[in-house]
Order: C-alpha cells, then sequence, then structure tokens
C-alpha cells in the first residue's frame, strides 16, 4: 500500500544510448537521488548490445546498492546478474516467470491502465504493477492511467503500484501521495543535466 508520506524513485533508461557516455549520466543520477529501482529498457533487439549495456548499467547500480531489472528479456536475468524484469503484457507470463526467476528475484508487471490485468498480476506473484502513462502522450492509443486508479489502488490493494509514462510536476504532486514509487525515464534524459532535470521535475514533494 502507498506510504502517505512520499513514494520512492524508480528510473527508466531511454531506448537508445551512448554506451560511451551514458553510465557516467546514469551515475550522476543515482549520486544526487535516492533511487529505488533502475530499469533498462531498450528498444534495440541486439543481443550483444543489450548485453553490454546491462553489464555497464549493473556495475553503476549495484556500486550503489540499487537494483537493476530489463524489460521483457527474461533470458537474459539469470545470466548478466539482473535482479528481475519487467513484463510488459500485464498479467499474462507473471506466473509462469515467477516460477522460472524464482521467489527473490524482482518480477514487475506493466499493465496499461486496467484494474483487471493490474490485480490479476498482482495475484499471479508480481512484486509491483505498473499503471500509465499517466500524463498526455503521442504513443499508444490514448488511453490514461487516471489519478483515481491510483487512489483507488493504494487504499485496497498491497501490491506497490508504479505510476509512469509523460510525468509532469502537477501529476508527481496529484500522485504522489496515492503511489508507492514514480517511474521517471525520458522526462529528463533529454536535459544536459538530467540529474537537474529530475529535482526540477519532483520539485517541493522531495
Amino acid at each position: 500500500m502507498a506510504d502517505q508520506d512520499k513514494p520512492q524513485l524508480y528510473l527508466i533508461t531511454p531506448p537508445a544510448f551512448d554506451l560511451e557516455t551514458f553510465p557516467d549520466r546514469i551515475a550522476g543520477v543515482l549520486d544526487d537521488h535516492e533511487i529505488a529501482c533502475l530499469r533498462l529498457s531498450l528498444a534495440t533487439s541486439d543481443e550483444d548490445f543489450v548485453a553490454r549495456a546491462a553489464d555497464a548499467l549493473r556495475e553503476v547500480a549495484h556500486q550503489r546498492d540499487v537494483p537493476i531489472v530489463i524489460d521483457r528479456h527474461v533470458l537474459l536475468v539469470e545470466r548478466l546478474g539482473l535482479d528481475g524484469v519487467h513484463l510488459m503484457d500485464g498479467a499474462r507470463s507473471v506466473r509462469k516467470i515467477r516460477k522460472d526467476l524464482g521467489a527473490d528475484a524482482i518480477v514487475g508487471a506493466f499493465c496499461g491502465a486496467s484494474r483487471h490485468e493490474g490485480l490479476s498480476a498482482g495475484e499471479a506473484g508480481a512484486d509491483y504493477v505498473a499503471f500509465g502513462p499517466v500524463g498526455l502522450s503521442p504513443l499508444g492509443d490514448g488511453t490514461r492511467a487516471e489519478a483515481e486508479l491510483f487512489a483507488w489502488w493504494s487504499e485496497m490493494i498491497e501490491v506497490p503500484v508504479v505510476a509512469e509514462g509523460s510525468l509532469t510536476p502537477d501529476l508527481i504532486a496529484a500522485l504522489a501521495p496515492v503511489s508507492d514509487f514514480l517511474a521517471v525515464g525520458e522526462e529528463i534524459w533529454s536535459d544536459d543535466d538530467p540529474s537537474g532535470a529530475l529535482r526540477r521535475l519532483i520539485g517541493n514533494w522531495a
């Protein structure tokens, strides 16, 4: 259930980045902010690049005691020494992946704006459920996860909930009291100073 004081920050990588420079950018954010989890979220299907990126970011994250999960690529979790996986298909594969990876792995499930999908994922063994996008986004079909969903979830359900997708300072102010985690990614990476961008985004909440 959501901590009514404040949620934790959950950091998402951009879908593409330069392996020469990005680990230092991530390190700067992790050093300046208390981050609960890092998610490697790459658009590429180039297994070699994904593996090298995972190796580099795992080292940065684990040096700072931050767990790292990866989008979708379940088979890479154990091979690359990652802490878990973020599933993009709602509850569909949670039970199987939990069995495959074991009780200690982090298994998260993105459930769009579907309360039913979130409940099913929680019952199947997800460690957290993510809803989104919470803001206006050109991606997807225009469906948004509204604040009412998070308010209901935080009151009724024990499984931690993550708010993600096109966050703004106003949305953060509204969602902070009813979310366990706020997931930030694209909102900050286009800035030359992502750590400063994150500080401005979360504003007075932190």
